[in-house]
């Protein structure tokens, strides 16, 4: 709720700072008296049109704080108010309490802040429309925003489980539709490119690269490089082991010797000759490697010519298509999938199809029943608003819900059909917005009667009707003040009235006046007292000359209210 505002050099207020409570707040004074300043004053800070003629004669910048505590009774919405969300997308601090201040120079420059944090004007609009709604002559917001009716309707008649499964379906409706176009488009290009994509892939077919091939490739041939080294050092470690000299001999002459005299060593050279019997395998073994190895590289010269080529066809390929040897398989895998994809792009594109077509009858089906749901609840509404209209002198008046259904192209997670509130005022003439067709008298009742049917609907915490009581009196005025009151009880309510049937039921009740002192025109606030609010409902009811039974109707209305 707006908990307070402060007001400095605005037109004719100097310096103002007003409190303000919960329920109903009535705003009563002369005409004249700049009632209309107090609002131009609050909607500054809600986002509204800032321009030098705000600032007070003389002054160098008019400055505006409007406190909201969103944690109060009937802020519907606490710590999960929209508007700390919205602050919250754009990284700003946010809690449950919001100052809202702006400043405009007497040369029209303007700036905005939320929580002493500057934004931009834009935003504090936006933020501005989740904490306040303002009917009448003022601005409008909210009820008169025809994109808001649909939500509006749908809280009001608890759809919104309905239109939750709505949306998911819708969702999973344009996700099959972006497959199905995604593999279409695919598709199409592999078309058109098909026979690029048939030679490269015989080719990569045709040279078959290997994961990691070009790395053992050039290892190979590191080693191949030095083919005579390599040899020469295995020639003569095979002679150093097999020749006249070599270990080979050695080792078995050793073992002749041994084995004469074993049966003379009671068993114990029998470990030793063991010994020397695994060496003679191993050492044996190794000749024959050596021998093995050196006459492979021996002959190796052409391998390595061989190995060359291709390792530079392998990288000439890669050079080719932009990559590197190691991609070389994957784009052959690549190139197989959509060659394949062109081969059997027919089965795939008719099943993605009838996968999008149904899912789009899923969603038009559950559309469709969320719109008839809407319809006759919108029956229900109607009828309950207009119960409204009559005590408000608007019983010729007709509000209608009206419930569209639109083209494909309009479909969305909301569903497929468009909802507005329209009224009739007079009888005969069809139906039409509310903003075109109600004056603003007319427009302000209008408001109220929806606004008492959809009092626990929406977040905004705060109302202002301005001149809702326009051209009414008598029971009418009572009627109003009623709902006001009814409204009241559950959301934070300022209300701009002429009327003393309304200005009774306020739990808070605001004069606006006017004073000159010194050459110098100024308008005042004051909070009333209960004498205070006798007096000014009695002033209300005589004019300018309060007489005892203006004062006595003043006690009974606000002991009625």
């Amino acid at each position: 709720m707006l908990a307070s505002l402060s007001i400095r050099d605005v037109v004719l207020i100097e310096r103002l700072n007003l409190s303000f409570g919960q329920g109903l707040c009535v705003l009563t004074g002369e005409t004249g008296a700049g009632k209309s300043i107090l609002l131009d004053a609050l909607g500054l800070t809600l986002g509204g049109r800032g321009d030098s003629g705000l600032v007070r004669h003389g002054a160098d910048q008019a400055t505006v704080v409007a406190e909201f505590d969103l944690a109060a009774r009937g802020a519907n919405g606490g710590s999960d108010h929209p508007a700390l969300a919205l602050l919250r997308e754009q990284d700003l601090d946010a809690d449950t309490t919001l100052v809202l201040r702006r400043t405009v120079t007497a040369d029209g420059r303007s700036r905005a802040f939320i929580n002493d944090q500057p934004v931009g004007v834009a935003l504090l609009r936006r933020v501005g429309e989740t904490l306040v709604e303002v009917h009448g002559q003022f601005d409008t917001h909210g009820l008169l925003n025809p994109l808001t009716h649909r939500d509006l309707l749908d809280d009001y008649a608890g759809l919104a489980p309905k239109r939750a499964q709505v949306s998911g379906l819708y969702r999973a409706w344009q996700a099959a539709e972006a497959a199905r176009a995604d593999a279409d488009r695919e598709a199409a290009r592999a078309r058109e490119e098909e026979e690029y994509v048939r030679h490269a892939l015989s080719e990569l077919d045709a040279l078959d690269p290997k994961d990691n091939e070009e790395e053992a490739l050039a290892e190979k041939r590191a080693v191949m490089m030095h083919r005579e080294k390599l040899v020469e050092a295995l020639t003569g470690a095979a002679g150093d082991i097999s020749g006249e000299r070599g270990a080979e001999r050695a080792i078995a002459n050793a073992l002749r010797h041994l084995t004469r005299v074993a049966d003379k060593a009671a068993g114990q050279l029998d470990p030793l000759i063991a010994v020397l019997d695994q060496a003679a395998a191993e050492i044996g073994e190794a000749a024959r490697t050596l021998q093995v190895m050196a006459g492979d590289m021996d002959h190796d010269g052409a391998s390595l010519e061989k190995l060359e080529e291709r390792l530079f066809a392998l990288r000439a390929c890669a050079r080719k298509h932009g990559i590197g040897v190691s991609g070389l398989a994957t784009l052959r895998a690549d190139f197989a999938r959509r060659l394949s994809l062109i081969e059997d792009q027919g089965d795939l594109l008719t099943r993605l199809a009838k996968d999008a077509a149904e899912a789009k009858q899923a969603y038009a089906t559950a559309a469709s029943s969320l719109t008839e749901e809407r319809r006759r609840v919108a029956g229900k509404l109607d009828r309950a608003v207009m119960a409204e209209l009559a005590p408000l002198k608007l019983e010729k008046a007709r509000f209608v819900t009206a419930v569209e259904p639109v083209g494909e192209a309009e479909w969305g997670p909301g569903g497929s059909d468009r909802v507005a509130f329209t009224v009739a005022t007079n009888p005969g003439a069809p139906p039409g917005p509310l903003a075109k067709i109600a004056s603003g008298g007319e427009l302000a009742r209008f408001m109220l009667a929806l606004k008492v049917i959809l009092a626990q609907v929406g977040t905004v915490p705060t109302l202002v009707f301005d001149e809702v009581d326009t051209g009414i009196g008598g029971a009418v005025a009572n009627a109003v003040g009623e709902r006001l009151a009814r409204l009241g009880a559950g959301l934070q309510v300022l209300v701009v009235t002429h009327s003393p049937q309304v200005a009774a039921r306020g739990q808070q009740h605001l004069n606006v006046r006017k004073r000159v002192a010194a050459g110098k025109t100024t308008t005042d606030v004051v909070i009333l007292s209960p004498e205070e609010r006798r007096e000014e409902i009695a002033r209300m009811l005589s004019g300018a000359e309060i007489t005892a039974a203006a004062r006595a109707a003043a006690s009974e209305l606000m002991a009625a209210g």
